[in-house]
């Protein structure tokens, strides 16, 4: 190979294509561009987008992407030469398309997980239906989780023989599926976590004012996760996780952007 195709291979900008759904994104795309990567971003919603409007980017997509064929072309048109999955832990159907899309498309796939919070007053759960094998006969639970999950929670919360409170977000999708599964009144709680000028005390005051002993969420790292580690200390409740899912062994898991970085630079893109 001649010194000249040395040097173009050599300095040639690498194009990674970000698919971000997590507060932790703007972060990881801004030490993108900062280590010379050209970045592309894609997000599900507008408002998702907005944390990106001035970020330097080649592309920011928005929207959900109908089907693996539409995904793939996306990665495809775009000129990607590795891909990044920084989505929700629990939004297994994007990781999932996005291994297969980069697994026939011969794409280097890296995955981003946050980091999760321990406390001894926390049990992990594999899924939504262990609660019901759970002592909890007279206990009162906090459900708070994705609302797509309420119903089969309440379910098992009861079967368990607790009396079963819900938390959800103010959104119109949430307090719908609230409903469906039974919640109203003093049973539901409708916030955005985190806010106020000291975050968390909202939630701490709703679980003493509901004399909660038990709250279910999701192991999910970030903010939340964060939180509720917390409360279940200070309030004094216990807490009961769902278990993110596993990435498959062969993608690679980094857990910081210095470690990201460090594994894009390892891969033969």
């Amino acid at each position: 190979m001649s010194a000249i195709l040395m040097h173009r291979r050599t300095n040639r900008q690498i194009h990674v294509l970000v698919f971000a759904g997590t507060g932790e994104g703007p972060a990881l795309v801004a030490a993108l561009a900062h280590a010379g990567r050209g970045v592309s971003v894609s997000v599900v919603t507008e408002s998702a987008a907005d944390a990106y409007r001035f970020a330097d980017l080649k592309n920011l997509h928005v929207g959900s992407f109908r089907s693996f064929e539409d995904l793939g072309a996306h990665c495809l048109t775009h000129a990607a030469d590795a891909v990044v999955d920084a989505t929700h832990p629990f939004a297994l159907t994007i990781s999932a398309q996005l291994h297969q899309v980069c697994m026939v498309h011969g794409l280097p796939l890296v995955r981003f997980e946050r980091p999760g919070w321990s406390t001894d007053r926390a049990s992990l759960l594999s899924g939504v239906h262990e609660l019901a094998h759970q002592p909890l006969q007279g206990h009162r639970v906090l459900l708070a989780l994705g609302a797509r999950h309420l119903a089969a929670a309440k379910q098992a919360g009861q079967a368990a023989g607790a009396i079963v409170k819900a938390r959800v977000l103010p959104t119109p999708a949430a307090i719908r599926l609230a409903g469906a599964a039974g919640f109203s009144g003093d049973d539901l709680a409708v916030l955005r976590p985190l806010r106020g000028i000291r975050p968390g005390a909202v939630e701490a005051a709703l679980c003493r004012r509901w004399a909660i002993t038990d709250v279910l969420c999701r192991q999910s790292g970030g903010a939340a996760d964060a939180l509720w580690s917390a409360l279940a200390e200070s309030v004094g409740f216990h807490l009961w996780k769902l278990k993110r899912p596993s990435p498959p062994d062969t993608v690679p898991v980094v857990q910081s952007t210095q470690e990201l970085l460090t594994c894009l630079d390892g891969l033969s893109v």
